[in-house]
């Protein structure tokens, strides 16, 4: 691949299409060519986008005149990639999906949590899932490659670790989520007045990102795993209750921790003994590529229960970011190329 390498975004005018056009425009690597939408082909970018003003003349064309391109990412609602698969895959040598549509490698599972059979049962297998924290190796040089989850990325991050050394008898992981991650067309649930305010636990049971932290992380442990909407509108916490096989002291957990994410680019480790940012949190996220990851031990259960909380925004470390990360592996560029950004605080 070349020092430099033309993209289009199809669906292009949501909020992770928004994201991933801001990550790229940055990328010194990237030119991007076109973005595209149905409802807003013709208008500039920037009128669904007001943060990307004077940053591109860029405007959305139609899906139907996608032009070939180095990588194509696919920004659709969840469904529509798989249906038209073949002709992406036609007018481009890489693809990036950000949707749910590949990233379960058996169809069999996928027709069980989503409820139907898959579009395209001979393409799964094809993708690699997006995570480069746990899919490095084969992020490098791929072709296709899915999305996230960013309730399944926020929880298999904060678990990973403890599983992997198999400590962990059971899981009961909550995601507190924005609104953000309803998507930018509103309905019912996202109205303000319903919206606003609320604390609303919309998936207390059988969400589907809980199929992808299975895929990642196994079945030799229980997991519960629940979701609920907060007044956020970025953002994704997830704190997860770990019942353990043996015992262990915060001392363990730090080497543990340590060990497994000290050369990772995009987690921190966050669990201080003081101070008003002591754990992972949301906020001082938003825009950034970084999972803040941190921990407690319950003394009180003889070390046998941990308590493990991470953070990031959902629209970033959960999708767009991750996109740009995994496009950084398949090209061979620097992991952290057009993803530097440090956040922002107060904000």
């Amino acid at each position: 691949m070349t020092d430099r390498i033309t993209a289009s975004i199809v669906g292009g005018s949501g909020y992770v299409g928004g994201e991933l056009l801001r990550l790229l425009l940055g990328h010194p690597h990237v030119a991007v060519r076109q973005v595209t939408s149905r409802s807003q082909a013709g208008r500039f970018v920037h009128a669904s986008h007001p943060n990307l003003r004077s940053s591109t003349d860029l405007k959305f064309t139609a899906p139907d005149g996608v032009e070939r391109v180095d990588v194509l990412f696919l920004a659709q609602a969840h469904g529509n990639t798989a249906r038209q698969i073949d002709r992406w895959a036609g007018l481009a040598d890489r693809l990036v999906d950000t949707a749910a549509d590949f990233r379960l490698r058996d169809p069999a599972t996928y027709a069980e949590w989503y409820g139907e059979p898959h579009a395209a049962p001979g393409w799964p297998a094809r993708f690699v899932y997006g995570l480069p924290e746990r899919r490095r190796d084969q992020l490098r040089g791929a072709s296709y490659v899915s999305g996230v989850g960013c309730n399944a990325t926020v929880t298999t991050l904060a678990v990973g670790p403890l599983v992997d050394a198999g400590l962990v008898e059971r899981v009961v992981a909550d995601v507190k989520v924005g609104s953000s991650e309803g998507g930018s067309v509103p309905n019912a649930a996202s109205h303000h007045p319903e919206r606003s305010g609320a604390v609303r636990s919309f998936m207390p049971a059988g969400h589907r990102h809980q199929a992808e932290i299975r895929q990642e992380l196994g079945d030799g442990f229980e997991l519960a795993f629940s979701v609920t909407g907060v007044e956020l509108v970025r953002g994704a916490l997830v704190t997860a209750h770990c019942a353990l096989r043996d015992p262990v002291t915060e001392r363990d957990l730090w080497k543990l921790y340590r060990d497994a994410y000290a050369r990772e680019p995009f987690l921190r480790l966050v669990s201080a003994r003081s101070g008003v940012h002591r754990f992972p949190e949301p906020k001082i996220l938003a825009g950034t590529n970084w999972c803040d990851v941190g921990f407690a031990v319950d003394e009180r259960a003889g070390g046998r229960r941990v308590v493990v909380i991470a953070a990031l925004d959902n629209l970033m470390k959960g999708a767009a970011g991750t996109a740009v990360q995994c496009l950084n592996l398949m090209c061979g560029f620097e992991e952290t190329c057009g993803l530097r950004f440090p956040g922002l605080h107060p904000i």
